[in-house]
């Protein structure tokens, strides 16, 4: 699957009013309704056409679904009526409860929702058959325009739909999100903070209920009063429990939502209590406080009215707060600026973004478990130089981010799980190598790796230099990532990787033929015997040379130099020009591949022949190269095996193309500079 090179210097986060959009056509929401509105005609979505392959890509229809507008199915449809809320969301044939508690969260913040949900948008006299919503992905605010044809049966709405038949703002919503991931089908199964972060561009926090902090409800508090978005889940101990009802009447691996926290008098005493919602609109917590049980009797009707409860099966219930930490296991927060809750403050958050991938072969060295490959993974380095007011530490959140395992899901992507370690840095530059990894142990760590599209976690550690190493937990695993740096004052942050240098040594001077070693002679004898009297070989008879040479080695895979690498030969080390290589300039040339040959062999660790892919940053920096990782990712792209092993004629067939486009870099950098100084003379 592809892997595109990401810049890794880091970046500001997104704006929401500049979303890109992302029609094929290049045309914004405007221009396309414009032109329908001119044409006469209604809007039909050549990027999410109404067809089975927008459904599903790994199965058909359970039944012939039959695709309609709004004006099909009712005779008045509204896009919002009276508001929208988070009883407008009732979830349909699809298993995306997770996405649905989102919503409902979403309907809690006007401003907020109206950022994803545009409201200038309706069925009024300018409908044009044509809708848009706008998501954050990976820092970028995305403009999704849709056709208003959903997926009915019997002419009903076959997924999300509203409590009122004639609302259709939530399922055109659905039908964009499903757009911006590929297909309905890929909505099926997540993480409730996955679309929250893609309502909001913010930053996740997760609790485990039972490991909570004393101050929980609280911490929740303050979560719902700064209008973050907060849902809520009970474990599974097998894949049989998923959506299992308890006895209580709530379901096991189900994704919900907090609507409201707050405290009631009851019988003299304040009780805390807290509000979850079901996307289903239905099936509801049947415990103390539910929606007919015996403690609201003791609570007057207008305190009833505030906390508006109401006896309606809508899928809302209150709860004890107490009886909420015995029977929900996770809680997921939706910081929309990672305010720091445990305090009363709100604080601006400085951030920083990078960009980055794991490419098998090059940058996807796993976790620590694996020390041969970890150090080969992307390192980012930060700069935590002020301590938080009043603090002797500095605050950070760190988030990795994998990209677009939703949308690739029809080639068989699953969710990869990631994690990431923090070391103090050793205060030099460059890619930290294997034995520093070896002998120095973490400073922090992500709480756990898990196979989230995000981690993320808290961190309060001196001022000083640390070095970040985001992973995925096996190596060889491939995947764009989006790291994300929240810190309470300026932290400056810079890829280790992000350099190219060449430093090269000077070629020595052949020795006069009186001093030459046995093995220069026994060159030379073959030189002679197959160049002629002209003492000069071409590429043809440089090819024979060198291939007789090298399949005598033992201790080396080789399969054959092809001709074309005896010309790129022939093309760094020929100084006269004729295409041909005297000698002398055979022998410069030979000292310098002895020196590869010891390189490939310094690097051969388990003495197979073939040199591992990862350690290829090594062997190139002992060679006088110092690469990126994009180069090294296009490197090992074209030059390793399935087990990412290269053998010796790779090695240096790549390291005679790095001398070469070094020395017309070099070349380039020459004239440049002369031409800068002839300007400045002038």
């Amino acid at each position: 699957m592809p892997y595109l090179y990401q810049d890794s210097k880091p970046r500001l986060p997104a704006v929401p009013g500049a979303a890109r959009s992302t029609s094929s056509s290049g045309k914004t929401y405007k221009d396309l309704k414009q032109d329908c509105l001119q044409r006469g005609v209604l809007f039909e979505d050549p990027d999410f056409p109404a067809c089975n392959s927008s459904l599903f890509f790994s199965e058909k229809p359970p039944v012939p679904f039959i695709w309609k507008r709004p004006g099909d199915i009712v005779k008045d449809p509204k896009f919002i009526l009276g508001g929208a809320t988070r009883t407008d969301i009732c979830q349909g044939d699809l298993g995306d409860c997770w996405l649905l508690a989102a919503i409902a969260s979403l309907t809690l913040n006007e401003k907020t929702l109206a950022r994803v949900v545009p409201l200038d948008q309706n069925f009024g006299p300018d409908y044009a058959g044509i809708f848009h919503f706008q998501f954050w992905q990976h820092n970028e605010w995305l403009d999704v325009v849709i056709d208003d044809r959903l997926p009915t049966f019997k002419g009903r709405l076959v997924f999300l739909h509203s409590a009122e038949h004639n609302e259709f703002w939530s399922a055109l919503l659905e039908k964009a999100y499903a757009k911006l991931n590929g297909s309905y089908e890929a909505l099926k199964g997540g993480s409730t903070i996955e679309a929250m972060e893609d309502f909001t561009g913010g930053v996740a926090e997760m609790y485990e209920v039972k490991k909570a902090p004393d101050n929980f409800y609280e911490i929740l508090e303050k979560a719902l009063k700064r209008c973050s978005m907060v849902g809520c889940s009970i474990d599974t101990s097998s894949a049989a429990e998923s959506e299992a009802k308890t006895r209580f009447g709530l379901i096991k691996g189900h994704a919900y939502s907090v609507t409201g926290i707050d405290e009631v008098s009851y019988r003299g005493l304040q009780v805390q209590l807290i509000r979850i919602r079901n996307p289903w609109g239905q099936v509801e917590w049947n415990g103390p406080w539910s929606d007919n049980s015996p403690e609201w009797r003791s609570v007057s009707p207008p305190e009833q009215k505030r906390l508006s409860q109401a006896a309606l099966d809508d899928g809302e219930f209150w709860m004890k707060f107490e009886d909420f930490k015995v029977h929900f296991d996770k809680v997921e927060i939706c910081n929309l600026t990672p305010d720091a809750l445990e305090d009363n403050t709100a604080h601006k958050w400085e951030v920083t973004i990078h960009q980055g991938s794991w490419v098998r072969g090059s940058t996807a060295g796993g976790c620590r478990n694996f020390l041969e490959t970890f150090w080969t993974n992307p390192q980012i380095k930060l700069h935590l130089t002020e301590k938080d007011d009043g603090q002797d530490e500095c605050t950070f959140i760190a988030a990795l981010m994998q990209k677009d395992r939703r949308k690739l899901k029809k080639l068989g992507a699953e969710m990869l799980t990631i994690g990431y370690s923090i070391y103090e840095s050793p205060g030099r530059d460059g890619h930290l190598g294997k034995d520093f990894f070896r002998y120095h142990p973490s400073k922090a760590r992500s709480q756990t790796y898990i196979n989230l599209r995000e981690v993320s976690n808290r961190f309060k550690l001196p001022p000083g230099d640390y070095v970040l190493v985001p992973t995925t937990f096996e190596p060889h695993q491939e995947a764009d990532f989006c790291l994300r740096i929240f810190s309470e004052k300026k932290t400056i942050t810079e890829d280790l990787d992000e350099n190219v240098a060449i430093d090269l040594p000077e070629p020595p001077n052949p020795s006069p033929s009186s001093q030459e070693t046995e093995e220069e002679k026994q060159f030379r004898a073959l030189f002679e015997e197959i160049s002629g009297e002209d003492m000069e070989i071409a590429a043809e008879e440089l090819q024979y040379v060198l291939n007789a040479v090298l399949k005598k080695k033992k201790n080396i895979k080789f399969k054959d130099l092809s001709l074309i690498s005896c010309r790129n030969i022939i093309s760094l080390m020929d100084t006269s020009g004729n295409g041909k290589l005297e000698f002398n300039e055979f022998k410069v040339f030979w000292e310098k591949m002895k020196k590869w040959i010891n390189i490939f062999l310094q690097f051969d660790f388990d003495k197979s022949g073939s040199m591992s892919s990862y350690e290829l940053r090594s062997a190139f920096k002992a060679a006088g190269y110092q690469l990126n990782n994009y180069l090294l990712q296009l490197i090992v792209l074209r030059y390793s095996d399935e087990q990412f092993q290269i053998e010796f004629d790779d090695f240096l067939n790549c390291l005679i193309r790095l001398e070469n486009a070094s020395r017309v870099f070099q070349a380039l950098s020459v004239k440049n500079k002369e031409f800068i100084n002839l300007n400045i003379g002038e």
